[in-house]
């Protein structure tokens, strides 16, 4: 089975962390109805989705994907880099036990899932503002041990490493090479986001489909125009928070 942990929107959304957006207004109800729609399309594409306990006075709760990385063997629960986001790994954790060996990290490590982009034995990491060199030690000393690879790339002009580059099929990626170097990727193919959107990269594969934000529609037709099939979701509220798609879910395969 496939399963995918979701959280609700806080409604203290609008104090989330920002690092390089300036903020703007998020409205609650906008926002919370666009997570809504995702978690439908989630589970239109064959995921069962199980909601988190709401956290309301954790603004950036919703986002889930930086509290862990998961693969078959275990479930790493990050140390995340804004202090105030640390509380929300605990339920996490606790949810992750059901199916998973739990590693923490420890500190002085920090790190965030979204900075993790895992792909069959390729784990690649950026070093970013939210994620240091101990985080990366202590997710390579986990993972290597497994037989997985784990490169460390540097991210300087986003947030997080899937805001530049994610997986959108097999062998081929969604990158936004202003953000990040992607011949650090060689052996993938390199679909380039359109220049006028460059908060596109961040995409979610998922049961053979492309989950992507709405908003970026010039990239969404470089995606459809190589024939892989893209499915628009509503993004606009959640984006004033630094979010992608991939940031509001934790997807595994369970028993």
């Amino acid at each position: 089975m496939l399963l995918a942990l979701t959280r609700p929107v806080s409604p203290s959304i609008v104090e989330c962390q920002l690092t390089h957006l300036a903020r703007e207004p998020i409205e609650f109800a906008r926002a919370a109805a666009e997570h809504a729609e995702y978690e439908r399309r989630l589970a239109e594409l064959g995921a069962t989705v199980r909601r988190l306990p709401a956290a309301p006075a954790l603004p950036d709760a919703v986002f889930v994907e930086d509290t862990a990385v998961v693969v078959d063997e275990l479930a790493v629960v990050t140390r995340p880099g804004a202090e105030a986001r640390r509380p929300e790994t605990a339920a996490v954790a606790e949810q992750l036990a059901e199916y998973r060996r739990i590693v923490p990290i420890e500190p002085p490590g920090t790190l965030d899932g979204g900075d993790v982009l895992v792909m069959d034995g390729e784990v690649y990491v950026g070093r970013s503002t939210r994620t240091n060199d101990s985080g990366i030690e202590q997710l390579r000393r986990a993972l290597e041990p497994l037989g997985y690879r784990v490169t460390a790339i540097a991210v300087t002009r986003c947030l997080h490493l899937k805001a530049a580059v994610t997986r959108v099929a097999a062998g081929t990626l969604l990158v936004n090479p202003a953000w990040v170097a992607s011949d650090a990727f060689t052996g993938y193919r390199r679909l380039a986001v359109d220049p006028a959107e460059p908060a596109a990269a961040n995409a979610l594969a998922l049961g053979g489909s492309i989950l992507h934000p709405a908003q970026h529609v010039r990239t969404r037709a470089r995606l459809e125009a190589t024939g892989l099939a893209v499915i628009p979701v509503p993004m606009t509220e959640l984006a004033k928070a630094e979010a992608g798609i991939t940031c509001c879910s934790i997807i595994l395969e369970v028993p």
